[in-house]
């Protein structure tokens, strides 16, 4: 069948695009003043402190948006104190990532570009490409997040302090990344392989579904993802369930937190019925509803990630302290080990 000649584009400078973010959106850790997010943020924390201290995983899903946030210190601080064990991120996530630690600089106006052809073509983000294909070719097993980590980490990066994806690489935290092909602008230029590209998003979705593995008692978090998260954890768990349930194990003990801008009535943890719009978002009936229907709990938080992420690493702090001032801990769950 007639196929696409990619060779044809024309890829441009980065130095020509016109970014609608840099560096500057990157808070600095600062504790944010009280808000009504404390209550049930202060619930989670509890919990990820309480999985911190079993060694089970506390696993962080994120949309894009949560780069674009600004609220990378914030994200490294916790992976460097162990509260955050994996790193989860769509595709769009290693772009924002690459080209902030790159040039400092990273998003384009869809509106402006789309217009002439030339929306996501920038010959250094085609880099991404590069590296991902030669990290394959050496070793089959080698994940996306791990090869993109690795090339930022090591590599002549001007803002790589800032890059979530060289701090995974640094602390031996596994990022992974989800990719569906089409979705991101890497997927456009000529030197995109989609099996290289496949195999290493595959890699990272047997490492993630490792790390559910180890969720009795742990945490799940979803900033922002409407599609690649609920369902990427829904494939894990059952995985890691079905192999649990042969060991005669549970893995249904466990906290989830979604937090988003989508407004949920207080009874959010019985899903919506079929006609109701709401239905079909994910998050809701696959994260707060059926995955914990045995015997987890679930929170739903309302906001923007520049607020919830910075919260959240508030609580945390104020949990750690009241756990050293106290010398004890209460367990999560009644249930388990």
């Amino acid at each position: 069948m007639p196929a696409f000649d990619r060779n044809k584009l024309c890829l441009k400078s980065l130095s020509e695009r016109k970014h609608d973010l840099t560096v500057s959106v990157i808070k600095e850790l600062a504790t944010p003043s009280a808000s009504p997010l404390d209550k049930e943020i202060y619930s989670v924390a509890k919990g990820i402190c309480c999985a911190k201290k079993k060694s089970r995983s506390t696993i962080m899903l994120m949309g894009g948006h949560v780069i674009r946030s600004g609220v990378q210190k914030y994200i490294i601080d916790l992976m460097e104190r162990g509260y955050i064990s994996c790193l989860a991120m769509n595709g769009a996530g290693i772009i924002h990532d690459f080209e902030l630690a790159l040039i400092g600089a990273t998003t384009e106006s869809v509106a402006r570009y789309i217009k002439d052809g030339q929306f996501g073509l920038w010959k250094e983000t085609a880099r991404l490409n590069d590296i991902i294909n030669e990290s394959y070719r050496k070793d089959k097993s080698v994940g996306m997040g791990e090869s993109v980590g690795r090339a930022i980490s090591l590599g002549d990066f001007p803002c790589k302090e800032i890059s979530l994806l060289a701090a995974g690489h640094r602390l031996s935290i596994p990022i992974t990344v989800h990719v569906g092909i089409g979705y991101d602008i890497i997927h456009e230029y000529p030197n995109c392989d989609g099996a290289a590209t496949g195999a290493t998003s595959f890699n990272d979705f047997l490492t993630f579904a490792h790390s559910v593995q180890n969720l009795e008692n742990g945490v799940v978090m979803n900033f922002g993802s409407a599609v690649m998260a609920p369902e990427v954890f829904l494939k894990a768990l059952s995985m890691a369930r079905n192999i649990a349930h042969q060991e005669k194990r549970d893995i249904k003990h466990f906290t989830t937190l979604v937090c988003d801008l989508l407004e949920l009535p207080g009874g959010f943890h019985k899903e919506p019925v079929r006609d109701n719009p709401a239905y079909y978002f994910r998050p809701w009936k696959t994260m707060l509803v059926r995955t914990v229907a045995d015997g987890g709990q679930s929170y739903y938080i309302k906001g923007k990630h520049s607020e919830t992420i910075p919260a959240l690493w508030n609580a945390i702090n104020g949990e750690e302290s009241s756990e050293e001032l106290s010398g004890s801990r209460e367990r999560c769950f009644s249930e388990g080990s």
